[in-house]
């Protein structure tokens, strides 16, 4: 299941997505932006930053409902940053208003994060690792796992606070199934690809929506509990507060955002750093700072201080597992992605209308960095040529909105993979298209038979008024195809002639109906004309008798 998805409607093509995204993990077709799964890290800044809220993150609130209706005790692991989300409100409050909606009981995730930070602190002191990273973000995790695979050595093989806590409460409560809820979409994806550990994930956003359904308030107070030093994990640099840190050998860090954290992890490949842990979150002020409370109310001070007031001087009690139960094993996870040869790069560059370095403006419109890496996005098949805000400038020139808007032929524009990147209102009336939000982005198989497309791709020549019936949608159309090479693009051009054809089939009729009557008549005649000569012929022999008969008779006398 996938944990970030898109309302393809509601995508304006602004390219903000991309531009915040860290590691470019966006693709555009149709003027609409894919997450590609394989790349993305999860860190949810294309859901922060979008201004139609095209970006969603999965609810899995229907899937919690059915845990609580399977009879089993369902219990929670809440996230130490609800403290900033719900300003005021303290873990007995929490536990009070979740238990109305049928959960077995409610504990903090910080009593896992204590158990996790006494494991690095073990790792720490055995001094075998050269540099430690913190394993407790899975965006964070996934950034190594997909971008520096060699630096996996270096990640702690240690749980998350989420896992250590949810195993934990398996132990302890037989049955139980485990639900987490915090800030965090990349949690979502880390339950999902590591067994049974935790069954469901919801976000604070998700949690006050069913709040909200069921009228249940949070009541506003605040317990105390001086054994509660792991609620400064969702901080940066919490992890460190927490840490015995005892090893003098080493220098400890905190470091924060996608960006940040690569530029320290392409440190550490360039053999720049030694003897170190280091604290990484991909969320800029740590959890606090967390995608659906970034997008929703971001408070970076007075987060901080909602945990750092709420959190207590002492570790919780817990019982620390063996380290064999708290190691988490990571492996490289292949992007699937090949970087172009130069040659390709420089080709697409002049596609691009790039045809020197000074054309090369690298104004970042696109959302990448420079010209080069959009080239290479292309050759990827993430990006689009007409993404260029120079070439869109070129092409409408050359190009008439006007003419497409208003020709009573459809027009539909097609790239070189047959993905449908425009069409005018013509076509979508022909094809019974409410809008083009359904078909852009898409194989032009949903609508029409490719292979006069691919004919007209692969041999270069155009068609041009091909008569067909689309029987599907129950009209004649003649048919135009053209390839242009300079833009990469294929024009196909529908004209309905099915008011044409049927007038065509009517007058065939009508001839058809008077050559039969013409016939008709033809054949009547000739059988009067005949019922005609016999009754003449009749006529004439009887009178030729008479006047016979009169004739013999004078003689006689």
């Amino acid at each position: 299941m996938e944990c970030l998805t898109l309302k393809k409607s509601n995508c304006k093509n602004c390219y903000k997505c991309i531009r915040h995204c860290p590691v470019k993990s966006i693709r555009f077709s149709g003027n609409q932006a894919y997450i590609i799964s394989d790349e993305c890290i999860l860190c949810g800044q294309c859901f922060v930053v979008c201004p139609q809220d095209a970006k969603q993150i999965v609810d899995e609130t229907e899937k919690v409902r059915v845990l609580l209706q399977s009879g089993d005790p369902v219990v929670v692991s809440l996230a130490p940053s609800f403290v900033a989300n719900y300003e005021g409100v303290g873990i007995d409050s929490m536990r009070d208003a979740l238990k109305k909606l049928g959960f077995y009981d409610v504990e903090e995730t910080a009593i896992g994060a204590t158990i996790v930070k006494k494991e690095y602190d073990r790792l720490i002191n055995e001094g075998k690792r050269d540099i430690l990273i913190s394993s407790c973000c899975h965006s964070i995790n996934l950034l190594i796992q997909k971008y520096y695979p060699n630096l996996l050595p270096y990640l702690a093989d240690v749980l998350s606070p989420m896992q250590a806590h949810c195993i934990d409460i398996k132990k302890r409560i037989p049955n139980a199934k485990t639900v987490f809820i915090g800030p965090c979409v990349a949690k979502k994806d880390e339950a999902q690809k590591y067994g049974d550990i935790v069954d469901a994930v919801l976000t604070f956003d998700e949690l006050t929506a069913w709040l909200n359904n069921e009228r249940i308030s949070l009541e506003k107070k605040k317990d105390k509990n001086e054994k509660s030093l792991a609620r400064f994990f969702p901080t940066t640099g919490g992890i460190l507060k927490t840490m015995a840190k005892a090893n003098p050998n080493y220098s400890y860090m905190a470091i924060d955002g996608v960006e940040n954290c690569m530029a320290a992890l392409k440190d550490i490949e360039a053999g720049n750093v030694h003897n170190c842990f280091i604290e990484m979150s991909a969320c800029v002020g740590s959890c606090v700072g967390g995608p659906v409370m970034e997008k929703f109310h971001r408070s970076p001070v007075k987060d901080y201080l909602s945990v750092s007031d709420y959190a207590g001087k002492e570790d919780f009690e817990v019982a620390q597992p063996t380290p064999n139960e708290v190691v988490k094993h990571f492996l490289t996870i292949n992007r699937g992605t090949t970087l172009p040869s130069d040659a390709e790069i420089q080709e697409t560059l002049r596609q691009m209308g790039k045809m020197k370095k000074e054309d090369e403006l690298n104004c970042g419109s696109c959302g990448y960095d420079t010209c080069r890496a959009k080239a290479i996005a292309i050759l990827q098949g993430k990006a689009e040529i007409s993404m260029c805000l120079p070439y869109l400038k070129e092409k409408a020139e050359n190009f008439s909105d006007t003419i497409s808007r208003n020709t009573p032929n459809g027009l539909i524009v097609l790239n070189e993979t047959l993905e449908v990147q425009q069409v005018n209102q013509a076509a979508l009336k022909m094809l019974n298209l409410r809008n083009p939000g359904d078909i852009l982005g898409d194989q032009v198989i949903r609508i029409l038979d490719p292979n006069d497309f691919i004919k007209v791709l692969n041999m270069g020549r155009p068609i041009h008024d091909k008569r067909e019936y689309l029987a599907e949608y129950g009209k004649y159309v003649d048919k135009t195809i053209v390839y242009d090479k300079e833009y990469h693009l294929l024009l196909g051009i529908l004209r309905d002639v099915t008011e044409e054809e049927s007038q065509r089939e009517r007058k065939e009729e009508i001839s058809r109906q008077t050559v039969e009557i013409a016939d008709n008549v033809v054949e009547k005649q000739m059988r009067i004309v005949q019922e005609i000569a016999s009754l003449l012929g009749e006529t004439a022999a009887e009178t030729k008798i008479a006047l016979t008969k009169l004739k013999e008779s004078i003689v006689d006398e």
